[in-house]
């Protein structure tokens, strides 16, 4: 097996206790998964600090490792107890690493550097379950969403479950600090951006509304749903049809529904 030299030397393989840490600091984050590491690896690699991996993972994680030899960044191949330990979960498939954080951008500087044509981006207001968020990336990098909109008061971050969830996603969304509600729908606004509040019942049928081409889905918090009284202030306000055979869908796969709908509809005006 082409093994490349590890930057830990020959010593033992099992990590002790005091060799791995947690990824405490708030600037770090510990991510597992294979896509979720290669999408780290794809697009921001000087952003990785150390990498845990099973044997079996060295041939399909060469370019990685040997990019870690190359600029001295540590990696040590353990046992799959030690994996388990590092990601706090079972779900590791073979690989951890620490990865510096990448903090949200202003939303002025998104809108910024935003394309002409159509847009679409999610505000996510009170989502928190992160295996939900994980999926809600997964499905924004899908359907090629421009970025995650977060409020100012959201104590939302991406984790390690979130990451491995997304496969990936979590590299390809850009996240976006919003300051003021207010202040930020204005600026929406000001882009061409319309804004549409998501509810359980009581909106336009998604299928059978207007949907402009630059749209912000605005999606509630889990189990409670959306404020009325915000959603009121907002420009559209759908809901997504069903059989009611039971009273709705999770916020993840509503999301997923939504942008679908979203795309369809853009890829069909151009």
């Amino acid at each position: 097996m082409n093994r490349p030299p590890s930057p830990y030397g020959r010593g033992p393989r099992t990590p002790r206790p005091d060799a791995a840490p947690a990824a405490e600091a708030r600037d770090e984050l510990r991510v597992y998964g294979l896509n979720a590491i290669r999408a780290v690896f794809a697009r921001r690699p000087e952003a990785i600090r150390k990498v845990y991996l099973a044997e079996a993972r060295i041939p399909a994680l060469q370019p990685l490792l040997k990019w870690c030899v190359a600029h001295r960044v540590g990696y040590r191949v353990v046992e799959e107890g030690d994996l388990q330990k590092l990601a706090s979960s079972s779900h590791h498939e073979g690989v951890v690493a620490d990865v510096l954080r990448e903090p949200p951008m202003p939303l002025s500087t998104w809108l910024r550097d935003l394309p002409a044509g159509p847009q679409c981006a999610l505000w996510l207001d009170g989502v928190g379950n992160p295996h939900n968020f994980g999926a809600i990336l997964r499905s924004a990098a899908h359907f090629g969403v421009g970025a995650i909109l977060l409020p100012k008061e959201a104590t939302l971050t991406l984790s390690g479950a979130a990451a491995r969830v997304a496969e990936g996603g979590a590299e390809a969304v850009p996240l976006v600090r919003l300051g003021r509600a207010d202040n930020s729908i204005a600026q929406l606004h000001g882009a061409g951006f319309r804004l549409a509040a998501t509810l359980v019942e009581g909106g336009d049928d998604l299928f059978e509304a207007e949907l402009p081409p630059r749209l912000v889905y605005v999606m509630g918090a889990e189990g409670g749903g959306m404020d009325r009284t915000f959603a009121q202030n907002l420009d559209l306000r759908l809901s997504i049809p069903g059989s009611g055979a039971v009273e709705s869908l999770n916020v993840a796969s509503a999301t997923a529904v939504l942008l679908a709908e979203w795309r369809r509809r853009a890829r069909s005006a151009l």
